[in-house]
C-alpha cells in the first residue's frame, strides 16, 4: 500500500475513532492533517477572540517545514495509536 493510500485509510479511520480524542489530540490531528494535504500554513493568525480558529492556525504553523510525507507518517501513526487505545 502507498503512503497515500495508508493515509486515505487513517483518515477514514479517524472517523471512525469510538471515542472522541481530547482537545490537544484533535488540534495535532488537523494539523498533521494540514500539513500533508496542504503544506506550510498561509495566511495571517485569526485575531480576536475567535480561539478556536487561533488554536487551530497556531496548532498547524507548528507543524511548518515539517515536509508531507512525514506529516502523513505522523498522522497514520497517531490515528492507529488512538484506534489502539480505543478497541
Amino acid at each position: 500500500m502507498s503512503l497515500n493510500e495508508e493515509f486515505e485509510k487513517a483518515v477514514e479511520d479517524s472517523r471512525k475513532l469510538t471515542a472522541r480524542p481530547d482537545n490537544e489530540t484533535l488540534l495535532e490531528l488537523y494539523a498533521l492533517y494540514k500539513q500533508a494535504v496542504e503544506g506550510d500554513v498561509t495566511g495571517e493568525r485569526p485575531g480576536g477572540f475567535d480561539f478556536k480558529a487561533i488554536a487551530k492556525y497556531d496548532a498547524w504553523a507548528s507543524k511548518k517545514s515539517m515536509p508531507r510525507e512525514d506529516a502523513m507518517r505522523s498522522y497514520i501513526a497517531l490515528v492507529q495509536r488512538l484506534s489502539q487505545q480505543a478497541g
